[in-house]
């Protein structure tokens, strides 16, 4: 979907005296957390983050802890609009990983994460059980591969002639990553009654 096309102000609200969004039925609250789950994974920018461990040795539960902050929009707001979805995707990747997302990206995962939503709202999983589908696809066709990763140095101010060279690193960044092959470490799957994996609850970061 072109950026274009999106409407940034589009939105979900609860319904009637509801105070959040947060499904009362455990299948659609699973579905819909599965869903923002593998959004959240297929994001290339975080994806990228955590292979290089940006964000530290913690990068995976970081990626995690973004998923936990999205849903937790759903739990606590009676209303949620695809700018208030991006702005938290970004903000944590500024916090967590010291990067800044200018692609556009962030906007395109925050109107999927809303569509899930709306779709899971009325019993449509169809897009979760595909999006689930084709992780599981990625992730054995990565099994048993070598993981080739790319360090990134942040330099510091003893380091001068260093960051030269790692600006010129950066700039091959893009066209290096999409050749690394990335082990996802994930916790001990919770699998439901119909054999999907619900996301697992992660608590608030600390600063």
């Amino acid at each position: 979907m072109s950026v274009q096309t999106i409407d940034e102000t589009a939105f979900v609200q609860a319904a009637g005296d509801l105070k959040s969004l947060e499904f009362a039925d455990e299948k659609q609250q699973g579905r819909f957390e599965l869903g923002v789950s593998m959004l959240i994974y297929n994001w290339d920018a975080l994806d990228i983050a955590v292979a290089n461990q940006w964000g530290g040795p913690e990068s995976a539960d970081k990626r995690d802890w973004i998923t936990a902050i999205v849903i937790e929009l759903f739990k606590t707001n009676k209303l949620v609009d695809v700018a208030m979805v991006e702005e938290t995707l970004l903000y944590a990747m500024i916090d967590e990983f010291d990067t800044n997302v200018e692609d556009e990206s962030g906007l395109i995962v925050a109107n999927n994460i809303v569509k899930i939503y709306e779709e899971c709202a009325v019993g449509n999983f169809a897009s979760v059980e595909a999006l689930y589908t084709r992780f599981l696809e990625k992730e054995k066709n990565r099994a048993g591969k070598p993981v080739e990763r790319i360090v990134h140095v942040h330099g510091d101010d003893d380091s001068s002639c260093e960051d030269d060279d790692n600006e010129d690193e950066d700039e091959d960044m893009m066209d290096l990553v999409e050749e690394e092959e990335v082990t996802i470490t994930v916790n001990e799957p919770i699998v439901d009654d119909d054999g999907f994996e619900l996301v697992q609850k992660k608590g608030r970061r600390k600063h």
